[in-house]
């Protein structure tokens, strides 16, 4: 229900202040299991990603553990259905759940970089998304974002096909990782500056 109801909220918040085209959305799979992986420039890239997927397929992001112990924030996307990760390390909980997430049929939401790019551009990997997309042997979604520099200004984004990483071991993580990333930079030149 709340899923619901901050899906419905932030579509009518995005349409209204900035509009966005989706390009590519025909290679959206029509339900889990997935991951979708998308660049992270903006505070709001998760919901807008969230967005993109349909609301009966609720994407279960992995987010930062500092987020959870901010009062309210921490109790919202908790009941949004995030889970927390602590950043700079192998943290095994947080793959185990995203592992039991997609096992179960659920859409796992991602940001390869780990992190916001402040620059506005695209950032390197870190080794969770290629770990995740190796060890579940599930569909990756690629996904661009561009943010305008301003309000009422149109928000791109760009999905790309599904990529499965089979044959793949542990210790091409950071191949992986990398391939991962140029799927999104496909994407992501395909956007208009």
């Amino acid at each position: 229900m709340i899923y619901r109801f901050f899906h419905f909220f932030f579509n009518l918040l995005f349409r209204t202040f900035f509009g966005y085209r989706i390009s590519g959305k025909n290679h959206l799979p029509s339900r889990g299991p997935f991951i979708i992986c998308a660049n992270h420039t903006s505070w709001f890239d998760p919901p807008l990603t969230g967005c993109i997927v349909p609301a009966k397929n609720r994407v279960h992001f992995m987010a930062k553990e500092e987020l959870f112990h901010i009062l309210f924030l921490g109790w919202i996307i908790k009941k949004m259905g995030a889970f927390p990760v602590r950043r700079n390390t192998a943290d095994r909980k947080a793959i185990r759940q995203a592992l039991q997430i997609l096992e179960a049929g659920g859409v796992v939401g991602l940001f390869p970089e780990g992190t916001r790019i402040k620059t506005g551009a695209l950032g390197k990997p870190m080794q969770g998304a290629g770990l995740i997309a190796v060890k579940s042997q599930k569909p990756v979604v690629p996904v661009a974002i561009k943010w305008p520099p301003g309000l009422f200004k149109r928000i791109q984004v760009a999905i790309g096909e599904p990529v499965v990483f089979q044959g793949k071991r542990k210790g091409s993580l950071e191949e992986v990782s990398g391939q991962i990333m140029e799927e999104i930079r496909k994407q992501w030149v395909s956007l208009t500056p």
